[in-house]
């Protein structure tokens, strides 16, 4: 569905990306793990064409995309969470910010509607239709920000850290709903359960290099399990800090 070749990003003259190789496929979930500032939300503003690489070949859909008239069917077709709910909501209400988005795909007033009502009750979020979405709290703002991403039923879900702000009771209902969903994602988190629970296939980004990592769960003494994530052996030495301290958070 989407494949990076060889791409490169620097930000103020410092390099963030480095020959990034990379592709999802139809029904994988990939878990994309690493550092704080590793440049992870970088690479999912690279997907939709928000940020623009230096070098390299981004192909989505079958079409190599280069202009900004190249992202806009990807932006109608990938459906991006971004990281601060705030920079997602700009509506004064929350049916209108989850109408947004079905509206700009063409649709009428009253199927945007019809479609933002069924989001929210999917979601748990019943009632919430004329609430004033600046005055909610950080979890309901999650909600309502990935509630205008469903909403426009994408074919692909890029998630920056999706389980911000939410209560464990929240966050299992999240996990149910995204579990049932046929979308292909690229999940960041932090979150090692929400990770363990959802993603079938995982990335390491660490010096601006992107390698695969082999997901496995195993109980430890304290009678729960951890998602353990381990780098080709080529890059196992380079990057052993930081996979011990993915290890150490687990």
């Amino acid at each position: 569905m989407i494949e990076l070749r060889g791409i490169a990003f620097d930000h103020r003259d410092r390099p963030v990306l480095e020959g990034i190789d990379f592709g999802l496929h139809p029904g994988e979930r990939v878990a994309l793990v690493g550092p704080n500032g590793a440049g992870k939300t970088t690479l999912l503003l690279l997907l939709v064409g928000l940020l623009r690489p230096k070098a390299g070949e981004l192909i989505a859909f079958g079409r190599a995309r280069r202009s900004e008239a190249d992202f806009h069917e990807v932006r109608a077709r990938v459906g991006l969470l971004f990281q601060d709910s705030d920079d997602q909501l700009f509506c004064p209400t929350v049916l209108e910010d989850v109408a947004f988005g079905p509206l700009n795909l063409g649709r009428s007033p009253d199927e945007a509607r019809d479609e933002a009502f069924r989001t929210l009750s999917v979601l748990g979020l019943d009632g919430f239709a004329e609430r004033v979405t600046h005055r909610l709290s950080a979890g309901e703002k999650r909600l309502v920000a990935l509630a205008t991403v469903l909403a426009m039923k994408p074919s692909v879900l890029l998630l920056d850290e999706p389980t911000n702000g939410l209560d464990e009771a929240t966050e299992q209902r999240l996990i149910a709903h995204l579990s049932g969903l046929d979308q292909a994602m690229l999940i960041v988190s932090h979150d090692r359960t929400f990770l363990e629970r959802l993603a079938n296939r995982a990335v390491h980004l660490v010096g601006g290099r992107l390698s695969e990592a082999r997901l496995h769960r195993h109980p430890h003494t304290h009678h729960h399990s951890h998602l353990h994530l381990h780098l080709s052996q080529d890059t196992e030495d380079h990057h052993g800090a930081a996979q011990a301290e993915d290890h150490r958070h687990g």
